[in-house]
């Protein structure tokens, strides 16, 4: 891939109309196709190409008014496209030529805006990275060394991921591939070592902005976030592939096969994602166009916000508010899960189905349906089945919880499956969807990137499976916060092995991930000392937190030890006092 010129004149205009007149201009334009084609074969990147295939075949079409495109085949009738050159009618310049993997996925090309449009802008994208930290971050010890932790090192990992999307940005897919694979395998290590408590020295999780502002500051940033989708967004195909699907369940269509031509792939997710639509399709309705489509924009909000409310709601529920207002922060601030919601992508209702099955986890039919709502969105949170079937606790479930459990799962997969059934419609499910994604070939994996590893891919497949299956075992005691710690680890091995990855799966992991990271800190301490009270001011109120399971455990250890030391010095027949002995004064 070479760009000669700026690639967002290419972005533009319409789409390919075929050219069969060599020596004739087309109505509006200057040059012929046979000068197109001259103009076109001159640069450096076409020509060694065309040493490379000699036999390739040139076709001509215009784009639009003003502009030419000129592809080279690898056969006269049939074969991949070997080149793609654009260009201005009116100069006769070439504006950009593409090859490889780039010819075919316009998407790897680097066009301004293609996805999230303003959020990737970098006066927004750096300060919400900076905004990320800020309530972790000793302000006042900014320089000592104690004020570091591991906690700092794996937000670093959660914003490095942006490195990667800044290579994509510029067509440069050979930096940006491969660039991913070690944040991502750090935050698999990291939360499998936090979740089987060999997570390192920890201190308390602590706020330096106290939890009012934070708060309010939270309310105010996903108020920019919606203003920003409002005004400065764009629809994705997947996001266009909901409101379509959504559609046709309204008018009784079939819901896969037979889509339109401009999203003719869209049937390609489980009926659950078309379902979460229906509410927004029905309110705002489908022009039957790809417009503005303000049904994906409202799905898009709305799902954001639910997986807001639910990590508020995981600190709710484990009595830590402090935990629960950081983790609504860290969902607001990270400039991913804005990417994402610029892009009105259905990625963040798989986050947010998946953290309500976390809420869940305590109830064996709560968590059985929402843990088949979740696979039936994208297919990959199917992986979290036996982990949410096992449940909370140091023990295997018992065998009527795991039977509650497994009904509720089949069944709700099975009614979601009803109206494919009833239709019909289930082996066109089967192709367009779970076989197409399965064999989905693309350049976003070092799989589909650099080919031949199909060997290793399956390995590290097989390896997802198997975490899939041993976390239901390993480690035994767990709490909510250990679940998420290895739910977020199964879907992100689950990514590690996929073939067509894309930056807005990161939030299928996000909301665990957090949970994860931050819920394993034990809580402040009661008592006021320099670790709970730091970047307070004097007098100002404080909120105290229970102290954690790990800290009561190490206190009861302690006492017990103290009990037994003195039951051991005690005289047989009754201590210097006369007590008898087993009585305690």
């Amino acid at each position: 891939m070479v760009v000669l010129a700026c690639p967002a004149a290419a972005a533009g205009g319409e789409g390919p109309t075929l050219v069969t007149q060599q020596h004739t201009p087309p109505k509006g334009f200057r040059l012929t196709a046979a000068r197109a084609e001259r103009i076109a074969a001159r640069g450096p990147v076409v020509r060694a190409e065309l040493r490379r295939h000699p036999h390739a075949f040139p076709y001509e079409y215009t784009r639009g008014q003003g502009q030419w495109q000129v592809s080279w085949f690898k056969g006269a009738h049939v074969g991949p496209q070997l080149v793609q050159v654009y260009i201005d009618d009116a100069s006769g310049k070439v504006t950009a030529v593409w090859t490889g993997f780039q010819v075919a996925w316009t998407m790897a090309r680097g066009y301004p805006g293609a996805f999230g449009r303003m959020a990737n802008a970098l006066y927004i994208w750096l300060p919400l990275c900076f905004l990320f930290v800020v309530p972790f971050v000793r302000w006042r010890r900014l320089f000592r060394r104690s004020s570091w932790s591991l906690l700092h090192l794996d937000l670093l990992m959660l914003l490095g991921l942006s490195i990667s999307l800044a290579f994509f940005n510029h067509a440069n897919i050979g930096m940006s591939v491969p660039l991913v694979y070690p944040f991502l395998v750090y935050l698999l290590v990291r939360l499998l070592l936090l979740a089987s408590g060999r997570g390192g020295p920890r201190r308390p999780l602590d706020s330096s902005v106290p939890l009012k502002w934070l708060m309010g500051a939270t309310v105010v940033l996903f108020g920019l976030r919606v203003a920003i989708n409002v005004i400065n967004s764009n629809v994705i195909d997947v996001g266009f592939a909901g409101v379509v699907g959504s559609h046709r369940l309204l008018h009784g269509q079939t819901l896969y096969g037979g889509w339109p031509s401009n999203i003719s792939q869209g049937d390609t997710y489980g009926p659950f994602t078309y379902y979460a639509y229906l509410p927004f399709t029905a309110i705002f309705g489908w022009s039957g166009t790809w417009d503005t489509l303000p049904a994906a924009h409202a799905a898009a909000i709305a799902f954001d916000l639910l997986t807001l409310v639910g990590l508020y709601l995981v600190g709710l529920k484990l009595r830590r508010p402090t935990l629960g207002a950081l983790l609504a922060w860290s969902w607001v601030s990270y400039p991913f899960t804005l990417f994402t919601l610029s892009s009105n992508s259905n990625d963040t209702l798989v986050a947010a189905v998946v953290l309500a099955a976390v809420l869940a986890l305590g109830s064996p039919p709560g968590r059985g349906f929402l843990a088949a709502l979740a696979g039936l969105t994208k297919f990959a949170p199917f992986g979290l089945v036996p982990l949410f079937a096992r449940g909370l606790g140091p023990n295997l479930p018992r065998w009527r919880a795991l039977l509650v459990f497994v009904s509720v799962c089949v069944a709700t997969v099975a009614a979601a499956l009803a109206p494919v059934f009833i239709t019909g419609n289930f082996a066109r499910l089967w192709h367009d969807s779970v076989a197409y994604q399965a064999t989905r070939p693309a350049p976003f994996s070092i799989w589909g990137l650099y080919g031949g590893l199909s060997l290793e891919q399956h390995v590290v497949q097989g390896l997802a499976v198997l975490l899939a299956v041993v976390v239901a075992f390993r480690p035994r005691q767990r709490t909510m916060i250990e679940v998420a710690a290895l739910g977020a680890a199964v879907l992100i091995a689950i990514q590690l092995g996929v073939t067509y990855w894309f930056y807005t799966y990161i939030v299928w992991f996000l909301p665990l991930g957090l949970v994860g990271l931050l819920g394993a800190r034990p809580r402040v301490p009661e008592r006021l000392d320099e670790a709970a009270t730091e970047g307070v001011a004097e007098g100002e109120p404080r909120e105290l937190e229970p102290a954690s399971p790990a800290l009561l455990a190490h206190a009861r250890g302690g006492l017990q030890q103290l009990l037994d030391r003195g039951r051991a010095q005690r005289p047989v027949g009754g201590d210097e006092h006369g007590v008898e002995p087993g009585i305690v004064g």
